[in-house]
């Protein structure tokens, strides 16, 4: 590490007021000491050490960050002068004002950012101030419904379940402390307490964080546009492992499954209708005949599922993935109320008893998963569940549902109240469930189902949904929303429950096909409601149907694209689901939420009001094919709205000229992917004069592919001349085991508007086909695994 000190004329650095140890600046002033630490990922760390009555706030641990967070490179510089200390690292910078200790962020010498009121304690309060500029714009908060831009709204930071939400909603299931701001930072507020976000409502020019309690610090994350404020953001705290392959297929779930004999008989459904599939979900069915009662068994109700060992072995010898539910909650009338009570595993009173309380399930106690002994308590029933070959796991009602401030937890053998970590609880619970399972299946990636966590939470795995949503329409209209505000910070896999959850007494077979067909084309597909009215689409007639199982094929078409998404997500935390602000004007796109980009290549609008002939959208710059016919049309930079038609089996998603698409045929399940067999899609235009995409594959299983190189890339390239003659190359590198070395390729090249002179491949003539009506070009060969590809059209 470089580190550098720098004092202007005359000046003295006086190291009682502050000192610089390593990438850490610590400052002591006459109120409140506190550290500024460079961080990786173009970002800094401020944190109070104690008030003038010496309460150890630093003391709290870091939720939003890794263990590894510290970690820095080289050009770190102090810079003194008379007016401020400056912390400098490359060229971002923190400058602390030496009267007032307010900090300023710049980036090549540039302000984007400072600090109003900045970090203070008083009471039990801890506060962040910053200032906003007139025209500033703002992501945060995390899952509401309330626009794109956050700006003029003020909203509890209280986890909390808002069940059947529609169109509006000021506090959910999984809120973030955190904004992100158009001019390319983003504020993390390191605090887990009970609190509220005020985004300028308050007063028009101020952001401010309130906490009851907790960890005073505060993370900064400076950027050069908004999609690098994004990949730092995510960084920092921490990007989500890979996923296994098969949390990208269909998803059977529904609340829920009663009987081992039901769910091996809808298993057979999606079998005989040639629907595919790779996961049954188990609701809280599996361990009791009823909704009430029996939360906290954490073990099988041998009458309705009298052989489970055998019902997953079935499942798995079909390649489809056992998930099961489990909640915090232990009733005191569950079997297993004293064995907790025994192992000191719950939260208590002052006086250390079980604290106890009632809500819709019963009377009932809280895990402590703070505790370690709460934590290994709950583990032995995740570990025996594992021994049957349970693959995935699904964690319901963390926010917590029910959680009295005054509850007592022991964190580092510190009593916090549940006040305090409120918050976290979710994050805690991913956590222990994550890190568990890494030490007890280490060949294996876990799959983490949960509603609610902190920032950081997708470094364990976990795949927030976005609770019990209105089975509507109103329902459905703000998914897009909720989906790219979790995503720009981290928490990549939100997805909604297909087809809404909530009420619905009768079926409306467009809602739920829009539903799914938007579903299509986000980050876990699964379809899931309160069983009155069938979630899968198995149970329903034709047309729907028929268009579920072509869309559901679709899906798993796309997987080696899905799945290059979630690299992409794993390596760079760029998210699956994406603003168009990250790619197009951010001044015309920031508060775009109806329209969003699926990847690079897609630009997806659902359909979200019933009985439509038509759909605006807004296309941004460029030629656009339309996904389903190859229809051209042309964007602009404000969005030219064009208006789609529609039908029951197709609605708008469109292709960006000069994108490259890898697709698998005919897939019942993810573990039938063939890598040797691939159809390479790309959509030309001659407006487009070069383009690329990077494929990326592994084994689909192994949790260290990315940490050990076990993977490989294929680059695809196309470059068009003044001649009209495009050329498309394919190169490869790396490896992993397994791998084909030999591949069959299928080449589609969409927008080809006249029949090629000559089709070369590497110089030699090749068989193609030309397509004049659909305006396609298709040729095959076979690819060796060191050999590169060069396709000329001429």
């Amino acid at each position: 590490m470089s580190i550098v000190l720098v004092l202007a004329p005359s000046v003295v650095a006086d190291v009682q007021q502050f000192n610089l140890k390593g990438n850490t600046l610590t400052l002591d002033t006459d109120t409140i000491d506190f550290t500024i630490a460079a961080l990786g990922n173009n970002s800094f760390q401020v944190t109070l050490l104690s008030d003038k009555l010496g309460k150890p706030y630093a003391n709290l641990p870091s939720m939003a960050l890794p263990e590894t967070a510290l970690a820095v490179g080289n050009n770190i510089a102090l810079v003194d002068s008379d007016t401020s200390v400056t912390l400098k690292h490359g060229n971002l910078a923190a400058h602390v004002h030496k009267r007032t200790h307010a900090i300023t962020y710049s980036v090549n010498g540039i302000v984007v950012a400072k600090e109003r009121g900045g970090l203070m304690v008083s009471d039990n309060d801890v506060t962040l101030s910053f200032a906003l500029d007139e025209n500033e714009k703002l992501y945060g908060g995390g899952q509401r419904v309330l626009g794109m831009d956050r700006r003029g709204h003020k909203m509890p930071l209280y986890n909390k379940a808002h069940y059947g939400y529609t169109t509006s909603s000021n506090q959910m299931y999984f809120g973030l402390s955190a904004v992100m701001s158009s001019k390319h930072y983003s504020v993390l507020f390191d605090n887990t307490a009970s609190g509220e976000l005020d985004i300028g409502s308050t007063k028009s020019d101020e952001l401010l964080f309130t906490a009851q309690g907790g960890r005073a610090s505060y993370i900064m994350v400076l950027g050069h546009d908004l999609k690098s404020t994004v990949q730092s953001t995510v960084a920092v705290t921490g990007t989500q492992p890979l996923p296994p392959r098969w949390l990208l297929g269909n998803f059977a779930s529904r609340f829920g499954y009663k009987s081992q004999q039901q769910v091996m008989e809808v298993v057979s459904l999606f079998n005989q209708q040639d629907m595919p599939l790779d996961a049954v979900v188990l609701d809280l069915y599996w361990f009791g005949k009823d909704v009430k009662g029996h939360m906290g068994n954490l073990r099988w109700d041998t009458q309705a599922f009298p052989e489970p060992e055998k019902m997953i072995a079935q499942l798995r010898e079909q390649n489809i993935n056992t998930v099961l539910i489990t909640e915090p909650f232990i009733l005191t009338t569950s079997s297993q109320w004293e064995s907790a009570v025994e192992a000191d595993a719950l939260v208590s009173k002052e006086d250390g008893a079980p604290y106890t309380f009632d809500f819709y399930f019963g009377n009932t106690g809280l895990v402590d998963v703070f505790n370690q002994k709460g934590q290994d308590w709950f583990w032995q029933f995740y570990e025996k569940l594992a021994a049957q070959g349970v693959a995935g796991w699904w964690g319901d009602l963390g926010e917590p549902e029910v959680h009295p401030d005054d509850v007592q937890h022991l964190w580092h053998s510190t009593k916090v109240s549940g006040a305090e970590v409120h918050n976290a609880y979710g994050h805690q619970w991913a956590k222990m469930v994550y890190n568990n399972l890494s030490a007890l299946q280490p060949d294996t990636r876990p799959f983490v189902l949960m509603r609610s966590g902190f920032l950081g939470s997708q470094r364990y795995a976990m795949v927030p949904w976005t609770g019990d949503v209105s089975r509507s329409w109103g329902g459905l209209k703000p998914q897009v929303e909720l989906a790219l505000q979790m995503s720009v910070f981290g928490l990549a896999y939100t997805h909604s429950d297909i087809g809404g959850f909530a009420g619905g007494d009768v079926f409306d077979p467009e809602l739920y096909t829009r539903w799914l067909q938007f579903g299509v084309f986000s980050p876990v597909f699964r379809p899931h409601a309160q069983d009155a009215i069938a979630p899968e689409p198995v149970f329903h007639d034709d047309p729907v149907k028929s268009i579920a199982r072509d869309f559901i094929k679709l899906r798993y078409a796309m997987l080696p694209y899905n799945y290059s998404l979630a690299f992409e997500n794993a390596l760079n935390g760029t998210p699956l689901m994406r603003p168009l602000a990250l790619v197009y004007d951010q001044n015309r796109w920031f508060e775009e939420a109806n329209t969003y980009l699926w990847g690079d290549a897609f630009l997806v609008s659902p359909v979200t009001e019933p009985d439509q002939s038509t759909w605006s959208v807004d296309l941004p710059e460029g030629v656009w094919f339309d996904y389903f016919s190859d229809k051209k049309y042309q964007g602009d930079k404000v969005g030219k709205t064009v208006s789609y038609p529609l039908t029951d089996a197709r609605f708008p998603v469109w292709v960006k000229a000069g994108s490259f698409v890898p697709m698998s045929e005919a897939l019942t399940r993810t573990q039938e992917y063939d890598p040797s067999a691939l159809t390479l899609h790309y959509w030309h235009d001659a407006s487009v004069s070069s383009a690329q995409f990077k494929m990326y594959e592994d084994d689909g299983q192994n949790p260290h592919s990315i940490a050990k190189g076990l993977f490989t890339t294929m680059t695809m390239t196309a470059s068009t001349k003044a001649d009209a003659t495009l050329t498309l190359s394919l190169t490869s590198q790396g490896s992993y085991i397994g791998m084909p070395q030999t591949r069959h390729l299928s080449w589609v090249v969409h927008g080809v508007t006249e029949k090629p002179n000559n089709v070369l491949l590497n110089g030699k003539a090749i068989a193609s086909v030309w397509d004049e009506k659909e305006k396609t070009l298709s040729l095959a060969f076979s690819y060796d695994y060191q050999q590169s590809v060069e396709i000329t059209l001429m």
